[in-house]
């Protein structure tokens, strides 16, 4: 399982970066706390699919292209 949290976490970063935000920003947009984004993008927290969907949106991308980099 730590596998695919490390890849949701990773593709968040790189959507993050091509935006050129910071964590802070990204979390702001998202409504999450910048510390449980953090530990998102490393992949140490299993995320609910309704953070998904918060994170999807605040990175202007659909839900799916975060859940099919994950394969």
């Amino acid at each position: 399982m730590r596998d695919v949290l490390l890849r949701l976490g990773k593709r968040i970063r790189a959507l993050r970066d091509e935006l050129d935000i910071s964590q802070e920003e990204l979390a702001d947009r998202a409504g999450i706390h910048r510390n449980y984004m953090s530990q998102i993008e490393g992949g140490e927290r299993n995320v609910s699919f309704y953070n998904v969907v918060r994170i999807a949106r605040a990175l202007r991308v659909s839900p799916s292209s975060l859940v099919d980099s994950i394969r």
